[in-house]
């Protein structure tokens, strides 16, 4: 039987909730970012990622600092979780101190066999509104992966080294260190152990440093497009991870202006693309 098999009954499972974003939660946000606060009712772009928090109990948290498995996403058995990317619209403006609700649907559920062993994909799709009006649409595309160790990490680790990407028109090098990992997922009451736990990130899940989060790598990105383009209004972001970036290794942020937005990639300190992405703006 095939995961999709297993997982069927999570393919149409839907989930609405409501929150609101603080003025103050957002500030912080910009903080982080190195921005002063907007002082307006317009959240930052992706500031949605800091609400609809997990609100698990201690005692239902897995090994991992995550949530234990089951609920509204498939318990997908395979142990290592990452965002894979996502896909936005942004029809409105997100702002704050008013409610916002969030429905959330189980498009997919899918295996596959990558060079680091087995995969399973979980998209989600997401439809924020304010006041009954649509302010956000999301795909977030969430990928499992086998344990550190298993028998196709190895050629995980040995594929040839890709073609670079030619530099950005726009760069910002940054080097993430634990301060920032550790706000970040303060902000988003991130838990998982990967980003603060450098024992069991290594010894565990068998990586060299602590893991930037995929959405904050995805967010120093956008916001590299927002520093150089202020003025204009974002009407879309789509993004994909293609690899982990560690704490303390320099992270460089490229963008490319075209007619219609930009393309952008994150590369890590050997040149390796950690993320690519492309941004829709008038």
């Amino acid at each position: 039987m095939t995961a999709t098999d297993t997982y069927a009954a999570w393919k149409g499972r839907r989930e609405e909730a409501e929150d609101t974003l603080s003025a103050d939660t957002a500030s912080r946000l910009a903080a982080t970012l190195d921005h002063a606060p907007a002082g307006t009712g317009a959240a930052p772009l992706l500031a949605h990622w800091l609400c609809f928090l997990p609100r698990a109990p201690h005692s239902d948290l897995g090994p991992d600092g995550h949530p234990r498995r089951g609920g509204f996403l498939p318990p997908v058995r395979l142990p290592r979780r990452m965002w894979a990317g996502g896909d936005l619209r942004f029809p409105r403006a997100l702002r704050t101190g008013v409610p916002v609700r969030r429905t959330s649907v189980v498009a997919d559920v899918r295996e596959s066999e990558g060079r680091s062993g087995p995969l399973v994909f979980v998209t989600v799709d997401h439809e924020l509104r304010q006041e009954g009006a649509l302010v956000l649409t999301e795909r977030q595309d969430i990928v499992y992966r086998a344990a550190a160790g298993h028998a196709g990490s190895v050629a995980a680790q040995e594929r040839p080294p890709e073609e670079a990407p030619a530099p950005g028109i726009w760069q910002r090098s940054l080097v993430p260190d634990p301060v920032l990992l550790f706000r970040y997922s303060a902000l988003t009451f991130n838990a998982h152990r990967i980003h603060y736990d450098r024992p069991y990130a290594r010894q565990e899940e068998g990586y060299p440093g602590l893991v930037v989060h995929g959405p904050l790598t995805a967010t120093l990105l956008l916001d590299l497009y927002v520093r150089q383009r202020p003025g204009a209004r974002v009407t879309g972001f789509r993004f994909r991870g293609v690899r982990p970036a560690f704490d303390g290794r320099e992270l460089t942020l490229h963008a490319t202006p075209t007619g219609a937005g930009a393309v952008l990639y994150a590369a890590d300190d050997r040149g390796r693309t950690v993320m690519s992405a492309e941004v829709d703006a008038v």
